[in-house]
């Protein structure tokens, strides 16, 4: 049940996509740091890394539960995953962006650009976690509960 009409609408990837074009418009009319290219390249890599690496386990580990990674549509989860990286964060894949976006603000060298990132998570735990985590509230019960206790939203 959507309590708002914005609830789970945006795919997560869309929302990162444009949140990363938005970044670049922002980056290209506010000024610049300037960081020496290794550790811009190497903070940004590592961030990118990081990301990827998060977004990869978390898709394998749902798919290995035999569940959904549709995130429009919560409700349609066949399995409560809590291995993986699911053991230290509710939300392995969102996190996963989220590194990416930081990674992109490091390219960028604007420190307005790490307003994207903030704006994700924000817009993220509104309109997309807390929908998500009532809708398997509803359909898991006491198991989520326990869970919801037991890991952290983001890390």
């Amino acid at each position: 049940m959507r309590t708002s009409f914005m609830e789970n609408r945006v795919p997560p990837p869309v929302l990162m996509v444009v949140v990363a074009v938005a970044m670049w418009l922002i980056a290209e009319v506010t000024p610049h740091v300037s960081w020496p290219p290794p550790v811009r390249f190497g903070a940004a890599a590592a961030l990118a890394a990081v990301g990827i690496g998060f977004n990869v386990a978390g898709f394998r580990t749902i798919r290995r539960a035999g569940s959904t990674i549709d995130p429009t549509r919560p409700s349609a989860a066949s399995a409560l995953v809590t291995g993986g990286p699911f053991r230290i964060s509710r939300n392995p894949m969102y996190v996963g962006f989220a590194a990416m976006l930081l990674a992109w603000a490091v390219v960028l060298q604007s420190p307005w650009a790490f307003a994207g990132p903030v704006f994700f998570a924000l817009y993220l735990n509104r309109w997309q976690i807390g929908p998500e985590e009532r809708a398997l509230r509803a359909k898991f019960g006491p198991d989520f509960l326990t869970y919801q206790a037991q890991v952290r939203r983001w890390l």
